[in-house]
C-alpha cells in the first residue's frame, strides 16, 4: 500500500491563468476537476492555510464548487508559536528586502528624472509602477499567506503545490520540496 502525499495548495494553482488551466476552463471548473479527482484517487492528503482558503474566496465563487468536495481539502493553520525557522532564512529574507529596497529608491530616482523630460506622466507612471513592482515583489514572499504556506508545509512535512517563483525560491532554502501545477496534475491523474 502506498503512502499517501501531503499537499499543500497555494491558491494560485487555482486562480493564476496558466496554472488553472491545467485543471479547467475557469477557476471554478479547476477547482472542482481538481477536488473530483483527489476524490476519486484517494493518493493524497490536501491541505490548506485558513488565510489562503480566505483569499481563494476572494478570486473563486466558493458556492459554485461542492461544499461536500470541498471538505477534501485540510484547512489547518500551521503553528506559528512552535515552528522554529533558522536565524540564516531571516538573515538573508532581510539581505534580500534591503536590496529590493534599494533597487525600487534607484528606479524610482530613474523615473523621478525622466519626469522633468517627458510630458507623458500617466504612462510614465504606469511604467513606474510595472518596474518597481517588479523589483520589489517578484521572487519573494510577500504576504502572510505566503510564509503560512512556508510553515505549513515544513510542519506537515509536506510538497508545497504553486508556481510562485518567491515561494519556490523560499521553500528550497527551508529544504520544502514543491510541485508545479503540470506535475500536480500527473500525479493526481
Amino acid at each position: 500500500m502506498r503512502k499517501k502525499i501531503n499537499i499543500v495548495l497555494d491558491a494560485n494553482i487555482f486562480i493564476n491563468p496558466s496554472s488553472f488551466s491545467y485543471f479547467g476552463k475557469t477557476k471554478e471548473e479547476a477547482l472542482n476537476n481538481f477536488l473530483e479527482k483527489i476524490k476519486k484517487g484517494k493518493e493524497v492528503n490536501c491541505f490548506i492555510p485558513p488565510s489562503v482558503y480566505k483569499e481563494l474566496g476572494n478570486f473563486i465563487n466558493l458556492e459554485k464548487v461542492s461544499l461536500k468536495q470541498l471538505l477534501l481539502i485540510n484547512k489547518k493553520p500551521p503553528s506559528q508559536y512552535e515552528m522554529l525557522v533558522p536565524a540564516i532564512f531571516i538573515y538573508e529574507f532581510i539581505e534580500d528586502m534591503r536590496g529590493r529596497i534599494n533597487k525600487g529608491l534607484r528606479i524610482a530616482e530613474k523615473f523621478t528624472r525622466q519626469s522633468k523630460e517627458e510630458k507623458k506622466i500617466d504612462e510614465l507612471i504606469k511604467t513606474l509602477r510595472n518596474e518597481y513592482r517588479q523589483a520589489l515583489r517578484e521572487g519573494i514572499i510577500d504576504s502572510k499567506e505566503d510564509f503560512d504556506l512556508l510553515l505549513l508545509s515544513k510542519e506537515i512535512k509536506g510538497m508545497l503545490a504553486t508556481s510562485d517563483k518567491g515561494l519556490i525560491k523560499w521553500a528550497s532554502k527551508l529544504g520544502i520540496s514543491c510541485i508545479l501545477p503540470e506535475e500536480l496534475k500527473e500525479l493526481i491523474e
